[in-house]
């Protein structure tokens, strides 16, 4: 017996001779002029247009992302432009493969995890032992624990304390800000120490407040980082550095036989 197959179909765009719509909008009449960048990313990814709060909780995150100095994806980014100057698209696009369980792209786990101390509080589990048996799991199996760390940000990272005023400020910390202060407390008591809650920790806590789906959030870090990456390709281009990097490298990594 043969089931026939179910007809796919978009609800993101569509164009023809006369107009484009997106998600049942009019591009042209109702969203070019009118949106921001800002509305359409949260638009296309959660269907609807943000709140006011929800738009300025996410620009936040973005520009928070959206530099961060000479790191992997950086350097990436302006060796492949020393290489092939004159296609942007390639040195940006190498970078922004960068982003992953180590740098910037660990912000949805944090998030997973966030959601799942909180199913487990609604679920009638004591939060302080949810939260014990959690950190107390990543210490025995010596994990990283998402959002907790940072090489440069000592004691605290700058950009998270930022990120939770402007979310108080906003309204938005009640739920998931609340649970990402609480895991951070949980961890520097297990570990003795204070251990900051990183960016990508404070951001995990904010875009769920505003309600972003987990499976968008790595992509949110892309289209952010991917703006960063372009200063850097421009800067390569005025100011090259690509050729310093590769020597520093060939220093600080000798041949052995």
């Amino acid at each position: 017996m043969h089931t026939s197959a179910k007809q796919p179909y978009t609800r993101t765009g569509a164009s023809s001779p006369k107009d484009v719509r997106v998600r049942g909008r009019d591009l042209v009449n109702d969203l070019m002029g009118a949106a921001s960048f800002t509305q359409m990313l949260y638009f296309l990814t959660c269907g609807r247009m943000p709140t006011e709060r929800q738009c300025a909780v996410l620009d936040a995150c973005l520009v928070t992302l959206m530099e961060h100095g000479l790191t992997p994806s950086a350097v990436i980014t302006r060796l492949m432009t020393m290489s092939v100057p004159q296609e942007p698209q390639v040195a940006v696009a190498s970078g922004l493969l960068a982003i992953g369980s180590v740098y910037a792209g660990t912000t949805e786990q944090c998030a997973t995890l966030l959601l799942q101390i909180e199913q487990r509080e609604k679920s009638g589990e004591n939060l302080d032992a949810v939260l014990h048996d959690i950190v107390g799991r990543y210490r025995q199996d010596k994990l990283v624990l998402p959002g907790f760390g940072h090489a440069t940000h000592k004691p605290d990272d700058p950009r998270s304390l930022k990120l939770f005023t402007i979310a108080s400020e906003l309204g938005c910390a009640d739920r998931y800000v609340r649970l990402v202060k609480h895991l951070g407390s949980e961890v520097d008591r297990q570990y003795g120490r204070h251990i900051t809650i990183n960016a990508t920790g404070a951001i995990a806590a904010l875009l769920l407040e505003i309600d972003i789906p987990v499976d968008a959030i790595r992509g949110y870090s892309v289209v952010s980082r991917a703006a960063g990456l372009v200063g850097h390709y421009l800067e390569e281009l005025e100011n090259p550095s690509g050729k310093a990097i590769w020597a520093a490298a060939r220093q600080a990594v000798p041949y052995q036989e």
